[in-house]
Order: C-alpha cells, then sequence, then structure tokens
C-alpha cells in the first residue's frame, strides 16, 4: 500500500513530498532531499494501515 507524506527538509526546511510503501512494515532508509540534495535519515513506523513519519539530518 503506497502512501504520499509531505515533510520539510531537516537542512534546507523546503517542503517535498515522501511515497512511502506501508506493506514492507517499520523502515529506516535514506534519500537526498529534491532540493538542496543533501541525504536525509527517514524513520518510518506502520502497522500496514496507519503509520507515523520522521526526518531527520543524517548527522543528528
Amino acid at each position: 500500500m503506497l502512501e504520499t507524506e509531505d515533510y520539510q527538509c531537516p537542512y534546507c526546511g523546503e517542503p517535498a513530498e515522501a511515497v512511502l510503501d506501508l506493506s514492507g512494515g517499520d523502515q529506516q532508509y535514506i534519500e537526498d532531499c529534491p532540493i538542496c540534495c543533501r541525504p536525509i535519515l527517514f524513520l518510518l513506523w506502520t502497522d500496514g494501515q496507519d503509520f507515523r513519519l520522521e526526518v531527520r539530518r543524517e548527522d543528528d
């Protein structure tokens, strides 16, 4: 199940949108900001339906 979630880059502060695959369970991965290209750590907690997304700087 795919969901989209808006987030704010922890480096440049620009808004962006993440596409989340809830079928994979809890996840931790890194994607580059589409604006400033810095690596963002994505932390996703999900039970397959409800989810919580947290984004952090890779160096935090």
